[in-house]
This record gives structure tokens, sequence and C-alpha cells, in this order.
């Protein structure tokens, strides 16, 4: 073989990739950001998640993004694992696509598909035909690269190297571990598959061979999904060890399954008779529908095995909780009253839980460790993962029987939510101002040090007070609440005032500077949103 040859075959490998690549980006530029929301609220049940994992891994023809979008809403909360398998395992059967319409010869056809493509890409302004031109320009050159790697490939099938290496992969088990490596290295099932199909009609492989490297290929179609987890938790990183476990039972099984009942595989070469590529192709497609059917099943028990691998700590245990709605559950078959009572706790339970971590990001500040920080930012994560769930559920209360001041109520409850989570917003800004100093080797004096406590000592106390009057609806406290607020924002102007002396004196460091400025404005903005809180329902009475 000739090194022109050579060039050929990685020439021709380089224009499919990149037109996967081109026509992937195009489909997902399309369909904008809605398939991520799809892909958040449709996965309630099982066979629901396999069916939402195939729709979107065959619009975007990637299984990878699919399954690490899956992973980014796994490690956000806001999908968990019972969900997510069923959308990985969709997502195998998506990818399976590819091979399928490479089947069909179209190669003729390419060069036109690209040109088209080009036009609308380039000359026409209108965004969406723009992306439809790039999905075309991916198209054709998909096919313009395999029409290349045909070619190229053709003088291999003569030399004795090349014979005596596919003589090695004659047996399953290398055969499956070549297919994994170089699926591992493409980083795509679906290109390796391809690449497979091109060989096989050029008559390089055996059919029976393919088949092992496709099996191989799903094994390694989950390295993308190991790099991206890698920078996430542990329950994004179960997600994809969720997809290994799969295909790894799925390869075990299939080879089983082929080995006893050869006839399987004539059964699917007899669907496409004297067309290999077509036997690749339906090959990929059966193999993962029955992988499917075999394991959906046993979801449970993979999701089991998962976590015996990576073991849930207690941490994760608390913030899965603190993540997970706890009394807005079955609100269709509630009384609006009972509903909305459940919808009041519900913002409770998340005021709570913002008011200790902005509690925490002041202990940070004043005694600083990098745990404490990161503790802070995972808390940070649960409030505005909850709120989010929170006003998804607020949102379905609409579909109840409701009177205007019960909407009204609903309209207020999403305002106090919301008021209640930037207690948290600004616990996150403390601890930045906190790593600030750290990071600049700064410090306060003495003084600065003592105003800022007595100043947080105050707001926590204001914030709780407005939160348990939103809880409690006891209006008798306002008085109380009313004079705290007139303490904080006395007490903001002085320490403003005395932070101006200590400039002009230079008792105080440029950049402790700012931050004490910074932290003054935070937590009088804390003690507002809480006077928000508790006013909520000043005026309406009970709910």
């Amino acid at each position: 073989m000739t090194l022109t040859e050579i060039f050929s075959i990685l020439g021709g490998i380089a224009l499919f990739l990149l037109g996967m690549t081109l026509m992937s980006s195009g489909l997902r530029n399309a369909c904008g950001h809605r398939l991520q929301g799809i892909l958040e609220k449709a996965t309630k049940n099982k066979m629901i998640a396999v069916l939402v994992g195939i729709g979107i891994t065959i619009l975007i023809q990637s299984s990878s993004a699919t399954d690490v979008m899956v992973i980014g809403f796994v490690n956000a909360g806001m999908m968990n694992l019972s969900q997510a398998i069923g959308v990985i395992m969709g997502a195998n059967i998506g990818t399976t696509v590819t091979a399928q319409i490479t089947a069909f010869n179209i190669g003729a056809y390419a060069p036109l598909i690209l040109f088209a493509g080009m036009i609308m890409y380039l000359f026409i302004k209108r965004s969406i035909v723009k992306h439809v031109g790039e999905i075309l320009v991916g198209f054709g050159m998909l096919f313009v690269g395999i029409s290349i790697m045909k070619e190229a490939i053709q003088p291999l099938a003569g030399t004795a190297a090349f014979e005596a290496f596919i003589k090695t992969m004659d047996s399953p088990v290398p055969a499956v571990l070549f297919g994994t490596l170089f699926t591992a290295i493409l980083q795509s099932s679906s290109s390796s598959t391809v690449i497979f199909q091109t060989f096989a009609v050029q008559g390089i492989l055996s059919y029976n061979t393919a088949v092992y490297f496709v099996i191989g290929a799903a094994i390694g179609s989950v390295m993308p999904n190991i790099l991206a987890s890698l920078t996430t938790n542990r329950n994004g990183k179960r997600t994809a060890l969720l997809n290994l476990i799969f295909n790894l039972i799925r390869a075990a099984f299939l080879l089983i399954l082929i080995n006893l009942f050869p006839q399987i595989l004539e059964f699917i070469k007899s669907l496409s008779p004297n067309d290999v590529g077509r036997q690749v192709a339906n090959t990929h497609t059966l193999f993962a529908i029955i992988a499917v059917l075999v394991q959906l099943p046993f979801s449970n028990q993979i999701i089991a095995l998962a976590n015996k691998m990576i073991p849930v700590k207690e941490d994760e245990s608390i913030l899965a909780e603190e993540r997970s709605i706890k009394y807005m559950i079955n609100q269709g078959k509630m009384a609006p009253g009972v509903a909305l009572e459940n919808a009041h706790r519900e913002v409770c339970r998340m005021a709570d839980i913002s008011v200790a971590n902005l509690k925490d990001s002041l202990d940070c500040f004043f005694d600083y460790s990098p745990g404490k920080a990161e503790a802070v930012r995972l808390r940070e994560e649960s409030v505005d993962i909850l709120n989010k769930k929170i006003a998804d559920s607020m949102a379905e209360l609409g579909d109840l029987d409701l009177t205007p001041d019960q909407l009204k109520s609903i309209a207020r409850l999403n305002i106090s939510a919301t008021d209640a989570e930037r207690f948290s917003d600004h616990g996150e800004n403390i601890v930045e101002y906190a790593e600030a100093l750290n990071l600049n080797k700064a410090s306060m004096s003495e003084e600065a040090v003592k105003e800022l406590k007595d100043m947080a000592d105050k707001v926590i106390r204001q914030v709780e007070l407005s939160v348990d009057i939103f809880r409690s609806r006891d209006y008798t406290r306002l008085p109380e609440l009313l004079e705290m607020e007139g303490q904080v924002d006395n007490m903001e102007q002085q320490l403003i005032h005395n932070h101006t002396e200590r400039i002009m004196t230079a008792d105080c460091e440029p950049t402790a500077g700012v931050v004490f400025t910074e932290i003054v404005t935070d937590l009088e903005r804390c003690a507002d949103h809480g006077m928000n809180i508790a006013y909520t329902f000043r005026d309406d009475g009970d709910l």
C-alpha cells in the first residue's frame, strides 16, 4: 500500500468525522435548547425515557452528546439515575441510525448535497436556513469521506500484512477488543461502525468479523462519557458507570447469544441478501434493540450495582434530600387549599435551607477553609435546583380549579421563593469575598471584623424572624421585625461611615476595604429580602 493511499484513508476518515460533527452541530443549533427541556421533563417513565433517548440521539446524531447531557442533569440533581438509565439505553438505539443512513449508496449525489448546503450556509442570512445548510454540508461531507475511504482501502485487500492482521480478528475476543479500542480512540460508535461497514462493503472484512467489531464499538463508545464524568460529582460518575455496565452486559449477552444460536446472524443476513453494508447496519440496530429489551426490566439492579461500585455517602444523601420536593407531590389529586398549603410548606423548607447556607457562608468568611467554601457552593446549587423544582410545581397548580385569591397566592409564593433563594446567593458572594481575601493575603482590622460580626448576627436574627413570620403568619411580630430592619439600615450607614474614616487614615488595605463594603451591602440586601418574605400574605390572611 502506497503512502498516497494511506493519506487518502486518513483524509476520508477526517472528512467523515468532520461531516458528522457539522451535521450534529447543525441539528443542535436548529433545535436550540428545546432538546434539553424535553430531556429534563419527559423522563418520568422509563419507557418514555428510552423513547426520548432514541429521539434526541437521532436528531443530534450523537449518543455521546445525549449521554453527556444526561450526566450534566444528574450531576445537577435535575434527573435521577432511574430516569437517566432509560435515556442512556435509548441513545444506544438512536445512534444506530447513522449506519442505516450510510448503508444507502448515495455517494454520487454527495457533491450536490454538499454544494446545496454550502449555498444555504454562506449566502442566506436567516439562521434556521443556515443551520439546515450546516446539516447538509455535514451530510454531504460525510458521504464524500466514505467515498474516498472506499477507493483508498481497495488495495488493502491484496496486502499480506493486512490479511494476516484480519486473520487474527477471526475469534470473538480479539475482534471485540479491537472494536472497543478503535471506538475509544474515535470517541464515536456511529463513526467506527460506519468505517467497519465500509471495510465490509469493500470485501476487506467478513460480515462475522464486522459483527464482533460492532459489539466492541458499543463498549468503546462509553469513553466520552467517562471523560465527561471526571469533573462531576459522584452521581455524575455513576451515570457514566451505568452506561459502561449496560454495554459490558450487552457485549457479553450478544457474544453468548450469537455463538449459541448462529442462526440469528443468518437471519439478519437474509433480511438484506447481497448487501453487506445493510447487513452490518441492521445488525447494529437489532443488537441495540435486543440489549435494551433484555436489560430494561433489570434497570434497577444495574443502578444498584453502580451504587455498590460507587457507594452513596452520607453527605450525598443529605444533598439529594435537600434537592428533592418534599411536600408538593401528587398535587393534581389534592384539594386546591391543601395543595397551596403544601406549596407554602415547601417554600418555608427552601427558605430554611437558604438561611442555613447564609449562616455557613458567614462562618466561612470569619474562619475560612476551602472545605467550608465548597460546602456552601454545593448547598447553593441545591437551593437553585429546589427553587426551579418549586417553580415548575407551582406552574402545575394552575391546572387546579383555583379562585382568583388562590391564584394571587401562587404568584406571591413564587415571589417569596425567589426572595428566599437570594439568601443563598448572597451567601455565595460572601464566600467569594473570603476567597479574595485569602488569595490576596489581605486582612481586615479587628474593628472592621467586629463590626461585620455584629451586623451579621443582627441580619441572621432578622431573616430567621422573617421566615418564622412567613411560616406562622403571626403578624403580631411585625413591629419587632420593623425595628430590627431599622437597626440594620442604621448599622449599614454607620459601618460605611466608619469604613470611610479608616480609608482616610490608611488603616484599611485596599482589597479588604472593597470586601468590607460589598459584604455590608450583601447583608443589608438579605435583610430586605427577609422583609419581603415576612409581608407575603400580610393582606390576605390565611391561605
